[in-house]
């Protein structure tokens, strides 16, 4: 199965911007969806391949940070590039402290444009895979019974068998056994790579930290 081809998202209520940004960017070989208004691209949604929108700051009936806000309430995460005419430093800090990717001043400078869309291409990639890691840790933790999880907070916690017997009342075999189908279900063959997969599907120990530096 091909994977799907980069899109490059275009929010701009001036059709001459949208067209020659469209034909720049298809140029450069990426696919390109323009839009109007904010209300489009929300009904667009998220594309299953790799995605940026280049929103201009001032809309037809709001801004490019309202959008870049409720593309993130809807669940739409597209790294965000802004194009303004009227570029000014409040806008830009704000923009860039809700993770916009980069902010550029029209006319835009097309060597800026194309490393702009290439390095916000770039982070939703890192995105998608790192979702999709957290995805596979956490169906394995799915997988665990309720002692085999009680199991496997208290190793990545850095407590020996023995210690773990204790705590729940156990025999130490019985510890043995459980923890081996952890590790098994978990598709792990160490501790500290134990700690590293639990930590990605959001077990956290507070001193799981010192035992992955200790190792």
């Amino acid at each position: 199965m091909n994977n799907p081809k980069p899109i490059v998202f275009i929010v701009d209520d001036e059709l001459l911007i949208r067209t020659s940004l469209s034909r720049l960017l298809k140029s450069a070989g990426w696919q390109v969806e323009a839009f109007e208004g904010a209300a489009e691209l929300l009904e667009r949604g998220r594309p299953p391949g790799p995605a940026c929108a280049i929103l201009d700051l001032q809309l037809i009936g709001g801004s490019g940070l309202e959008l870049q806000d409720r593309l993130a309430e809807a669940g739409v995460d597209l790294p965000v590039i802004f194009l303004t005419g009227r570029g000014d430093v409040r806008s830009s800090v704000a923009a860039m402290k809700d993770g916009a990717v980069d902010f550029l001043t029209k006319p835009v400078d097309e060597a800026d444009l194309f490393a702009a869309v290439e390095r916000a291409l770039a982070i939703d990639v890192m995105r998608r895979s790192a979702a999709r890691r957290m995805a596979e840790c956490r169906q394995r933790l799915d997988t665990l019974t309720a002692r085999e999880r009680e199991i496997l907070e208290q190793v990545i916690a850095g407590k020996l068998n023995k210690m773990i017997a204790a705590d729940l009342e156990i025999a130490e075999k019985t510890v043995k056994v459980h923890r081996g189908r952890v590790m098994e279900k978990m598709q792990v063959r160490s501790v500290a790579d134990l700690v590293r997969l639990a930590e990605v599907a959001g077990v956290h120990v507070e001193s799981a930290d010192e035992l992955v530096a200790a190792m």
